[in-house]
């Protein structure tokens, strides 16, 4: 059994202006899919779980544990024990086959239905396509408010996130020099006590960190190995992405410069962290440490 995966059509950004607005036009394949089509009650799932769930969630009928294992290269008691979880959380449903012949029927796994239809997600989507209609309608500068309207959330989402300290994100080389470290922000006077490679850590785990943020988000990030480009496969407001791609784009790289500024990333890095959005065959491609040339 393979898995069905549907991309839906979207719009590119062909290129990203000097003066920050972008130009789109309609290309079948490229850009993410929408995150609505699974619960935000799966946050919490493992690795494992959330493919297994991912998997079941593109299938048309239900699946056996037999088939999951071989789509997934897993052991059928490693499949059937992550699937037991999943239905204890009731993101999966478990139904009995019809009898055929000698034998106990085999049990089917299959998607909660209601996991397409988060009310909640569906209110949260429809609020914010009204607030960036408002934003696309009445501001001057929709793109420049959308972005600086997303750092206020992204900072935000940082202060109010635990252990920032604890993942990593200030180097150990610093914790003891610089006072103000643990609230992820470092003073310029002391910045030349860090040493470069401490100084390149804080940095690597920086962006790891708005990686993370990213995957609580719902974008379902998938970033290369330093966390340099980041793409994005999915998007939870994507059908206000659509219709106003300069305000809800603009928004999204708010929040991840926001979140770079409160870990106190280096300031011209953050201003160039771009977002190519609907760049990619199935997604946005995001550029944490961008060129010097790579526009806003």
């Amino acid at each position: 059994m393979h898995a069905e995966v549907i991309t839906l059509n979207s719009v590119e950004n062909t290129e990203t202006k000097a003066a920050g607005s972008a130009d789109t036009r309609a290309h079948a394949g490229y850009g993410p899919s929408p995150t609505a089509r699974v619960k935000r009650r799966r946050a919490h799932l493992s690795t494992a779980r959330a493919a297994i769930l991912d998997v079941l969630v593109d299938q048309p009928a239900p699946c056996t544990v037999r088939s999951l294992s071989a789509l997934l290269h897993q052991h059928p008691n490693t499949i059937r024990e992550h699937l037991d979880g999943l239905c204890d959380d009731r993101l999966v449903v478990r139904t009995q086959a019809a009898a055929l012949g000698r034998g106990r029927p085999a049990w089917l796994y299959s998607a909660a239905p209601d996991l397409g239809s988060d009310q909640g997600a569906s209110d949260y989507a429809g609020l914010a396509s009204a607030l960036a209609a408002h934003i696309a309608l009445k501001s001057q500068h929709p793109r420049a408010d959308a972005i600086e309207t997303g750092r206020v959330w992204g900072r935000d989402l940082v202060r109010r996130s635990p252990g920032v300290v604890a993942r990593g994100l200030v180097p150990d080389a610093a914790r003891g020099m610089v006072p103000d470290a643990a609230r992820g922000m470092v003073p310029d006077a002391a910045r030349g006590m860090v040493p470069d490679a401490a100084r390149a850590r804080s940095a690597v785990g920086a962006r790891r960190r708005v990686v993370a943020l990213l995957g609580e988000l719902g974008f379902d990030p998938r970033p290369d190995a330093r966390s340099a480009v980041v793409k994005l496969r999915r998007c939870p407001l994507l059908e206000a992405a659509h219709q106003y791609p300069e305000v809800v784009c603009g928004v999204h790289l708010g929040v991840v410069r926001g979140a770079l500024d409160e870990l106190g990333n280096d300031p011209d890095r953050t201003e160039r962290t771009a977002l190519q959005s609907f760049s990619e065959p199935g997604a946005c491609r995001l550029d944490l440490l961008p060129r010097s040339s790579t526009g806003r």
